[in-house]
């Protein structure tokens, strides 16, 4: 699909420039000088992206922000200009504009902010407006009654949970459901980025504060004003930007990089690790105090083997969108396929069975995906290895024991361990489905 883009601005020689310039890319262009001129088109048609100037003939851009994000819904407004100060990009960003570009950028990082807007708005990635947590599982309905309990609060929270679990998107239900939700979420992975490029995006820098520094940036501290700040596997920070987040959190102050003036920000702050901090603060890789800090509130993700029909919910919905995205006809899962499913382990957890489905989605060939379908694109070891292992049992009694304590474990979990229902949808009494957990030593939720 082709994405529209609109370029509002009141010189022609920029207009002209950015029009060619992303044309080049692909995109279809049109331009407007004016407010006038931008309601005019917006009116008409859909755009998925808009770059808007803040200087205008006929008004300041920023006032419109909320408007072009009314009448576009879902599409991303960069704003662009020449006389940049602090208070307009933490407004723009607070109004809901996707970035803040300052004059003279260069094309390269024009281009590259545009690509991931673009992304988010054409593959969907924004947040549902329905509840996005997908699960009713009793863990997951924890979770959510969590989330509720400690978004009007002050809290710091910590969210604990293995990869995939889905760390970011409890981040942004508590930012969503608190009284911060008009203002921006703004997230950082401190993995992805070496030391000194990570105290850069948190703190912002001046110009000239080192060698590449051509041009002042805002840091993600100072743009978080009014909102929330997201700081993913917090567990990565370094011992010097420990110290400096720590003196932060005390004061609400900092200074950029190679700069003089102290900055206040007012943020809320959410942390998440895949790490037990605990143990890292014991090893002395973590700050006890700081840890403290963090973990007023702690929220605890479970891993997605554990729970039970949530497997198939969430491979369905998946399914679904991405048969809907890249224009697919139905498909869906036979009972071996979502037998297999459940008894997968799911290393990498939501991200896991979400990255499956888009596979199943694309390459799939028919209607209905079976269990050799899974099978050929997991490549995995699950249940069935164990099914072969009994298999090679020459000890008949020990086989029929090990087959039944994996027998009863896969339906437990299927049944979100609701003993109750497990022991009559497998044939035998409550009481003696007691007796084989007790006697396999099985763990029961």
């Amino acid at each position: 699909m082709t994405a529209n883009i609109l370029v509002v601005d009141d010189e022609r020689a920029i207009r002209d420039t950015l029009k060619g310039l992303l044309e080049e890319e692909g995109y279809r262009v049109l331009t407007a000088e004016s407010i006038k001129s931008m309601k005019e088109k917006v009116e008409k048609e859909y755009f998925h992206a808009v770059l808007l100037d803040l200087w205008l003939p006929d008004g300041n851009g920023l006032d419109y922000i909320g408007y072009l994000k009314e009448k576009l819904p879902g599409g991303a407004v960069i704003v662009i200009t020449g006389h940049g100060k602090t208070e307009h990009a933490v407004r723009a960003v607070k109004e809901g504009a996707y970035d803040f570009l300052e004059k003279p950028f260069s094309m390269d990082r024009l281009l590259t902010t545009v690509d991931k807007a673009l992304k988010e708005v054409i593959r969907g990635r924004k947040e549902e407006e329905e509840d996005p947590i997908i699960g009713n599982s009793r863990q997951i309905k924890v979770v959510k009654e969590l989330i509720k309990k400690v978004a009007n609060t002050k809290a710091s929270v910590l969210i604990v949970g293995e990869s995939g679990t889905g760390k970011e998107l409890v981040a942004r239900q508590i930012h969503r459901f608190s009284d911060r939700s008009e203002g921006p979420f703004v997230d950082i992975n401190c993995a992805s980025l070496p030391e000194e490029l990570l105290e850069a995006e948190l703190f912002g820098y001046e110009k000239g504060a080192f060698t590449s520094a051509s041009q002042r940036k805002l840091g993600k501290l100072e743009l978080a004003h009014g909102g929330t700040l997201f700081l993913d596997e917090v567990s990565e920070l370094s011992a010097r930007a420990q110290a400096k987040l720590l003196r932060v959190l005390e004061t609400k102050e900092f200074t950029r990089l190679g700069g003089t003036q102290t900055i206040r920000s007012d943020f809320r702050l959410i942390c998440a690790t895949n790490r037990d901090l605990k143990e890292e603060v014991k090893r002395g890789s973590f700050r006890e105090d700081l840890y403290h800090r963090l973990s007023t509130f702690i929220i605890e993700l479970p891993p997605l083997r554990e729970r039970g029909e949530d497997i198939l919910l969430l491979a369905e919905h998946f399914l679904k969108e991405f048969l809907k995205e890249y224009g697919k006809p139905e498909k869906y899962l036979s009972q071996q396929a979502k037998e297999l499913l459940l008894s997968y382990d799911w290393k990498g957890n939501v991200r896991e069975l979400k990255n499956l489905m888009e596979r199943l989605a694309i390459l799939h060939e028919g209607t209905q995906i079976t269990d050799k379908d899974l099978r050929n694109l997991l490549g995995f070891e699950h249940a069935g290895a164990d099914l072969m292992s009994i298999l090679e049992e020459k000890d008949l009694r020990r086989a029929r024991q090990r087959f039944e304590r994996l027998f009863i474990e896969r339906w437990l979990r299927h049944f979100n361990y609701d003993l109750k229902r497990t022991a009559e949808e497998i044939g035998i009494d409550l009481s003696n489905l007691y007796r084989k957990i007790k006697q396999y030593d099985i763990q029961v939720e």
